[in-house]
């Protein structure tokens, strides 16, 4: 009967999408090309070096070398191997879904158990610092300084989030590495060499698997962008997105926030980008209700990013299920620490940057626009470039299976 319902369920919904794209043809088509432009423009050039150089760093022991060198720090916080400190680092410089994709590679090659990777993913799945300053702070709001408050609640919330799910799963917890082995950096080296030594392919082809791994997941990720940018467009015109955001108004009022916070919040639930920018044009007294709710949708990671991680860890036995929870764990987190830190971290110092140092707020925001002009600018050509590199890479292995 369950899966009966499933089967209704999904036809339903996919029935909906195609009778709406065709009777709204012009507003999907340009849903589609906004979520392409920004695939192809930011997220594909910005992610696809970290992706890379995950897998290489992988392959080539490096994480390995890293992970018994954190072994003591990331066991008593977080109790997991030190390996998933290189998940928790590249997370936080990448951005989403960086994580959730070394989390898998570090369960593939079984660095990880079931559990801990379960643990890695709930916490490493972060904004990067170019998408908090660059683009909502001075890209939506046009304060820098609004992007010291969201990035430290961000993280520091994701950072209390993981220590929350340390004790997720003790019952069942089956540890990958021995906590008697004392850390050294002789051992680390030996580690390192063995995990190399394992992996038998040569050069050429561990490159190539790299690129064409991470462009593959990059196309997925693309394409749920475009997915969900179009779904966003629909729901908002057949009238669903107002009738949810009605009961969301009741919800924000409960909370004494305006009710004029209730679509561009529910829209930020589904694509953060949407939703921020929504939330920023919205007029209101004080910037502390905007900081509060793009603070939430930030750690929610909204529901396209939260689809790119589950098509990611389907590919594993890591459970989607600890994800989603601690993405409504680090929401609410972060919320609380955006009202706690609101007055030391934004209010305080924008008054003594304004009377102290006029200039340095100018150069902050300065050095981010100009990090988001070059990525929108050279963007399109790295896509370009990088997809005929992995063609040539399909074509190449093709021809030499066919001779074989």
């Amino acid at each position: 009967m369950k899966q009966i319902m499933k089967t209704i369920l999904f036809s339903s919904i996919t029935v909906f999408i195609t009778i709406s794209l065709i009777k709204f043809p012009d507003p999907a088509l340009e849903a589609s090309i906004r979520g392409l432009n920004l695939w192809w423009e930011v997220v594909f050039p910005s992610l696809l070096p970290f992706f890379i150089a995950a897998e290489l760093l992988i392959s080539f022991g490096v994480v390995k070398f890293i992970g018994v060198l954190f072994e003591p720090i990331m066991r008593p916080l977080f109790n997991i191997p030190g390996v998933g400190s290189f998940g928790w680092m590249m997370g936080m410089a990448s951005g989403y879904p960086t994580g959730a994709k070394i989390a898998s590679r570090l369960r593939e090659q079984n660095q990880l158990s079931k559990v801990e990777a379960e643990r890695l993913v709930s916490f490493t799945n972060n904004s990067s610092p170019l998408f908090i300053f660059g683009a909502i702070s001075v890209g939506f709001f046009h304060d820098a300084k609004l992007g010291v408050l969201l990035a430290t609640c961000h993280y520091v919330g994701n950072t209390l989030v993981g220590m929350s799910m340390r004790f997720y799963g003790r019952k069942n917890e089956h540890r990958t590495t021995d906590k008697n082995k004392k850390v050294s950096l002789k051992r680390a080296f030996f580690e390192m060499h063995e995990t190399r030594l394992k992996d038998k392919r040569p050069f050429g082809e561990i490159l190539g698997d790299a690129i064409l791994n991470s462009i593959k997941s990059l196309v997925m990720v693309g394409g749920f962008i475009v997915l969900f940018s179009v779904l966003i467009k629909i729901l908002f015109l057949v009238g669903v997105s107002t009738f949810i955001a009605n009961i969301f108004a009741l919800l924000l009022s409960f909370l004494t926030l305006p009710a004029e916070y209730a679509l561009p919040f529910f829209s930020g639930l589904f694509e953060i980008t949407i939703g921020a920018d929504m939330i920023s044009k919205v007029t209101t007294d004080t910037l502390l209700q905007q900081a509060i709710l793009v603070s939430f949708i930030l750690g929610f990671n909204g529901f396209s990013v939260q689809a790119q991680v589950a098509s990611i860890l389907a590919k594993t036995d890591i459970s989607f299920t600890p994800y989603f929870f601690a993405r409504i764990l680090h929401g609410t987190i972060g919320s609380l620490l955006t009202i706690i830190l609101y007055k030391p971290l934004y209010l305080d110092r924008k008054t003594i940057e304004t009377e102290d140092m006029p200039v340095s707020g100018q150069a902050t925001e300065s050095f981010w626009v100009s990090s988001l002009e070059v990525i929108r600018e050279a963007g399109p050509l790295i896509t370009f470039a990088f997809l005929g590199i992995a063609a040539i890479i399909l074509y190449r292995r093709s021809i030499k299976k066919d001779v074989a």
